[in-house]
């Protein structure tokens, strides 16, 4: 559910106050933190200039969240084409490459507003991503059972040295790919086909907020969140509940999962929950600010 829908959000439209002037014969990027204003300022695009707002966000691709990963709500996704949102099964494998699939036909046949804050689908649109066959399930399920510190042990060298090592997806990834193909993570990235769009040719914005100014929208989101029925959310997905899928990194599903089960109290979840997002976007912060440096920044706010 977006900012809008929770209900927390009364400021002026994002077009009017950074002042944004978007061609509507181009597709259009938005990137940016989590709760920084990023599905506000696709919806007015779209509702001013047309386009479809086409989901870049490796979580609110999945069916059974829309509380926690702040998906547009159901009335948002009616009064506007959306696309990308909540299309994917709870144990249904999901990457860059099958996004990138998926958003081929969008982009032939038509125009498409992109936003969201996972950075690895923006660079995979505008640089490029290899084609990696896919991993059987086999090596994937034997990754799960796996210490981080195993996997990091039989990296390749070049892979290694290239990825973050404190966050097991991304290690998960590079193991598996070494392990299923023979060949390293890197060494496939080597062999990057074209994109399939050029940072020329479309606009690209990235929304830089004051990290002070982004803490307390995170805290009256969350706040928001539950007031909106996130508990009972995660009650609905408890029966099914299980860590090692990706559908399972919704921020504030584990917290709320540990006081479901009598770990944590509600408002330590919570507290602890909020303190995850906060986490999280300062790595998105970090990823936008070393990767996207050529892009068109708003500060914020």
């Amino acid at each position: 559910m977006s900012e809008n829908a929770v209900g927390y959000n009364r400021e002026p439209p994002l077009m009017v106050r950074i002042g944004v002037n978007i061609p509507a014969d181009r597709h259009v990027l938005i990137a940016g933190p989590t709760a920084s204003g990023k599905s506000a300022l696709a919806a007015e695009i779209a509702a001013r200039h047309g386009g479809t707002i086409v989901n870049a966000d490796a979580l609110q691709v999945f069916s059974n969240w829309r509380l926690l990963t702040a998906r547009p709500s159901a009335e948002e996704e009616a009064a506007l084409p959306h696309a990308l949102y909540g299309h994917v099964g709870r144990d249904q494998p999901y990457s860059a490459g099958h996004w990138l699939r998926d958003l081929r036909p969008i982009l032939e046949t038509g125009r498409a507003i992109i936003v969201g804050g996972t950075g690895l689908y923006f660079s995979s649109l505008i640089i490029g991503l290899a084609d990696i066959p896919d991993v059987p399930p086999e090596i994937r399920h034997h990754a799960d059972t796996l210490a981080l510190e195993e996997m990091i042990a039989r990296l390749d060298p070049p892979t290694a040295a290239k990825i973050d090592l404190r966050n097991r997806a991304r290690v998960q990834r590079a193991w598996e790919v070494l392990t299923a193909t023979g060949r390293g993570l890197s060494d496939w990235q080597a062999d990057t086909g074209p994109p399939l769009l050029r940072r020329t040719d479309v606009e690209a914005i990235v929304l830089r907020p004051d990290p002070d100014w982004l803490r307390a929208r995170i805290d009256r989101r969350f706040d928001a969140m539950m007031q909106a029925g996130a508990l009972d959310e995660v009650r609905a997905e408890l029966p099914h509940w299980n860590p090692s899928l990706p559908s399972s990194r919704a921020i504030g599903a584990p917290e709320l999962v540990a006081h479901l089960r009598g770990e944590l109290t509600l408002a330590d979840a919570v507290q602890q929950a909020k303190i995850a997002t906060h986490q999280y976007a300062k790595r998105q912060r970090t990823w936008f600010r070393n990767r996207m440096r050529d892009w068109h920044s708003v500060a914020l706010p």
